[in-house]
């Protein structure tokens, strides 16, 4: 089969190529998958350059989640030969053929494609974990999304709305935000500097959360412009710059700042990871959220994908079919 191998690392993707990989195998309790829609991500982007929290060892194949059709399956798994399913995978999704574990994987809602399935997990997970597990929101809350175009801050976004609260979204590109205003309800869009002013305006006060995927200069303006007993949720650091706070600010202020991982949530509590997930697929069977997905690309046309990954010049999810 044909999967996106790295063998070494590099800045400029060198050490990343399509090639021949063996097929995976099976073993019991494990679905075999024929992949049709895999969700690119930023951390994909990292590990290629060896800068993400994940170092697999190498050579290993990218692609962190997917949604496809079941080949093979046990019988008691409660799946079967051709049900539509999506699961995460940290790593292996960029390929023809996958094997999930069978407690991992759940059925594709009928309202979902592949690639609007696959656009869902990793994003809207993040966000769920960050806003409402440990952010806390709370119906018409003011929540303040940085990255509020790329595939996460769009997720947050969604959700953010779906549940209640009050958005509003910042990004560098305006024209970008201009489209998420016309597709999705947000009460203002502000530019990704200068914001602290029109949020303390727009909030009579400051925001209630921050939804910070950017970090560096859009950390420390935040500081700035968050409410008394808010909630700053580092979600990553897209900008390059990993932010600090002088401790006397969270001091003064009364918020928190949050470190939000949605993976390792899971891990170190999977019963609460588990629950998190059940509450997003709910909300996606149920149509209150909208994964947006701004382009498809074949499997061979991976650089294209990753190219605009870096880039950042997309809205919502990049997505690869093999």
């Amino acid at each position: 089969m044909k999967a996106l191998l790295v063998s070494t690392l590099s800045d400029d993707l060198s050490g990343v190529a399509l090639a021949d990989a063996p097929e995976p195998m099976r073993a019991p309790g494990q679905l075999l998958v024929r992949v049709r829609a895999a969700s690119l991500n930023y951390p994909d982007l990292l590990m290629t350059r060896g800068s993400y929290q994940l170092k697999p060892a190498l050579p290993f194949t990218l692609g962190m989640e997917m949604a496809g059709e079941v080949i093979e399956a046990d019988a008691d798994s409660g799946f079967a030969a051709s049900d539509r399913v999506v699961a995460g995978t940290r790593l292996g999704s960029f390929a023809e053929l996958v094997v999930v574990d069978a407690t991992t994987a759940r059925h594709v809602p009928e309202s979902l494609s592949f690639a609007q399935a696959a656009a869902v997990g990793a994003a809207y997970l993040t966000a769920y974990v960050a806003l409402v597990a440990l952010g806390r929101m709370q119906t018409r809350e003011w929540v303040l999304v940085h990255g509020a175009t790329g595939g996460v801050g769009l997720a947050a976004v969604d959700l953010a709305h779906a549940l209640g609260a009050q958005v509003i979204a910042t990004s560098r590109s305006a024209d970008k935000l201009a489209i998420v205003a016309r597709e999705y309800p947000v009460a203002a869009t502000l530019p990704a500097a200068g914001f602290r002013e029109a949020v303390k305006d727009l909030t009579a006060g400051g925001a209630d959360l921050v939804f910070d995927p950017v970090g560096g200069d859009v950390f420390d303006e935040s500081t700035r412009c968050i409410a008394w007993g808010g909630r700053l949720l580092v979600v990553g650091f897209t900008s390059g710059r990993i932010a600090s706070v002088p401790t006397n600010i969270p001091l003064i202020k009364g918020f928190a700042v949050i470190g939000a991982r949605a993976g390792e949530y899971g891990r170190r509590d999977p019963v609460a990871g588990r629950a998190a997930a059940d509450a997003v697929w709910a909300l996606a069977a149920e149509g209150r959220i909208r994964p947006r997905v701004h382009a498809t690309y074949k499997l061979a046309d991976w650089r294209a994908a990753f190219d605009t990954m870096a880039a950042a010049t997309h809205i919502g999810k990049l997505i690869i079919e093999p």
